[in-house]
């Protein structure tokens, strides 16, 4: 019988169908990457998702992220997000946490139960502890470096965090990651050159949603430009990455 998933599965076949609806993967923030690789995740079959955000959507997230709309500003992303996993598919599993990530947070998710976690956030600080913890129960990761002040989405790349150059946030990753013994990681970046982003006095970068606090929406140097192709090419290809590894596509 056709569903929504048959066209996977010609490329797949059913049993690795079934392993995928099968398998539970957490993505960490769903932003301009994270949201297409939920995207591409419910769309591939696979059957349990957690997803993980604090934020509202805000306007200026409209041109990059996949939940933002008009329509949705000032609503959580868990809350559109399982909504429209739901529509894609209604019989999969999921479990949201209006959660920001960080040390003080990790003892609320249970890594044991989590056959992949993607990591898409955008802080140091949670992306290491991420690491550490998937490493430490032995849960495949995958982590997004920076997608940020570029514009050429072909030079996305998978690699070893250890083989990768260039990216700012990659360097900081090799050094901090190397300290606390973490000897591999699978990313997704990019070796283009980012961008000065073009500050003046007419900018309207930071988010004016009032959730965000005072001081976030006026430091305009630590706000990255960003476009509508380059986030979500490396989600996508973060899910990509997801769904062969489940069903080891590639290996046999």
């Amino acid at each position: 019988m056709s569903d929504q998933f048959s066209r996977t599965q010609l490329i797949f076949g059913r049993d690795n169908m079934e392993k995928l609806r099968a398998a539970r993967v957490a993505v960490f923030g769903l932003g301009g990457v994270g949201g297409y690789t939920v995207e591409a995740l419910a769309r591939g079959g696979i059957g349990e998702l957690d997803i993980i955000d604090n934020d509202r959507i805000c306007t200026t997230n409209i041109n990059r992220q996949i939940y933002a709309t008009q329509k949705t500003v000032g609503q959580y992303k868990v809350d559109i997000a399982e909504e429209r996993i739901h529509d894609i598919n209604p019989d999969a599993v999921v479990r949201k946490y209006r959660t920001f990530y960080m040390p003080d947070t990790s003892s609320r998710f249970d890594f044991t139960q989590y056959d992949y976690i993607v990591d898409a956030i955008d802080t140091v600080t949670g992306k290491i502890e991420l690491i550490v913890q998937a490493d430490s129960f032995n849960v495949p990761v995958i982590s997004c470096m920076g997608a940020g002040n570029k514009v050429d989405p072909t030079m996305l790349e998978v690699a070893d965090i250890y083989s990768t150059s260039i990216c700012p946030l990659a360097k900081v990753m090799r050094r901090e990651l190397k300290k606390r013994g973490i000897d591999k990681l699978k990313v997704v970046y990019s070796k283009e050159k980012p961008i000065r982003p073009r500050y003046d006095e007419n900018s309207a970068a930071s988010c004016t949603d009032p959730s965000v606090s005072e001081p976030d929406r006026n430091v305009k140097k630590n706000i990255p430009g960003s476009t509508s192709f380059v986030p979500p090419a490396a989600g996508l290809i973060m899910a990509g990455e997801v769904i062969k590894d489940i069903i080891g596509f590639g290996n046999y």
